[in-house]
């Protein structure tokens, strides 16, 4: 079995896969100063209540938006799995698309195990949006190759900026709001139609400009925690795959097995 890990600035996702099929997945926030031996003891309780033998792991890899993890994650693979751990971008896990930007070496983990799963996933151009801590937006071309992107402030971003920077403005659940006008009637109910619709209306608006740069027919994938909330709110998603960044790190630990 394949642990796939990634690391990002808010959660730590752990899957785990039989083949292609993820069989399990846990959560847990990120926190850089988290030994590998926390993680240990964490992940093997969570696998005993699923019935999970730890020695059917014969294979990790981890995608990481936050360096200070590497250490703790390679010593959980080593001293817990008793496996050498594959890192997305190095080694036998080398990026195998051409990256068309000015810094090939800035480009975010996660964005290249997007692209790779993406461009394995659904044929032409693409656009492929993840919504984390910051929501990114990705522009792949029909070949695979990584040619650049955009990104903005997560939603949770921009309401904590909102609320921790005004005196009497209240903290809000990010949701769609309840009625269908914009105009609000209290504060709450502003509040959550600026950030919500305002969101919804950049992300269209940042599309319909990347389309029109890319000069093709584009098709827009949407992955991330809220990207299923905001699907039932705007046409712009051509498919909704919350599950893209494991699968694309399931793909590269399939190719680096055969190496």
């Amino acid at each position: 079995m394949l642990l796939a890990v990634d690391v990002g600035n808010t959660n730590v996702v752990f899957a785990l896969f039989d083949g292609e099929t993820m069989s399990s997945r846990w959560r847990i926030a990120t926190d850089p100063r988290r030994t590998g031996d926390e993680y240990g003891v964490w992940l093997l309780q969570l696998m005993q209540v699923e019935g999970i033998d730890p020695s059917a792991i014969d294979q990790m890899i981890v995608s990481s938006v936050v360096p200070r993890t590497q250490h703790n994650l390679d010593v959980l693979a080593r001293k817990y799995f008793k496996v050498e751990p594959l890192f997305a971008g190095e080694g036998a896990a080398a990026w195998d698309f051409e990256i068309d930007v000015e810094e090939p070496r800035s480009l975010g983990a996660d964005r290249a195990v997007n692209t790779i799963a993406a461009h394995a996933a659904y044929p032409g151009d693409l656009i492929v949006i993840d919504f984390g801590t910051a929501t990114t937006f990705d522009v792949v071309d029909f070949n695979g190759a990584y040619k650049g992107g955009i990104i903005a402030p997560g939603i949770n971003l921009s309401l904590d900026a909102l609320v921790n920077n005004t005196a009497k403005l209240p903290r809000i659940a990010i949701e769609a709001p309840r009625e269908p006008s914009l105009i609000g009637r209290n504060t709450e109910d502003q509040m959550l139609i600026g950030v919500f619709w305002g969101y919804v209306a950049m992300m269209e608006g940042l599309i319909e400009r990347l389309r029109a740069e890319i000069g093709r027919p584009a098709k827009v994938i949407a992955t991330g925690g809220l990207a299923v909330l905001f699907d039932e709110h705007t046409e712009i998603f051509d498919a909704v795959d919350t599950d893209l960044t494991l699968k694309g790190l399931a793909m590269i630990a399939a190719r680096a097995r055969t190496k």
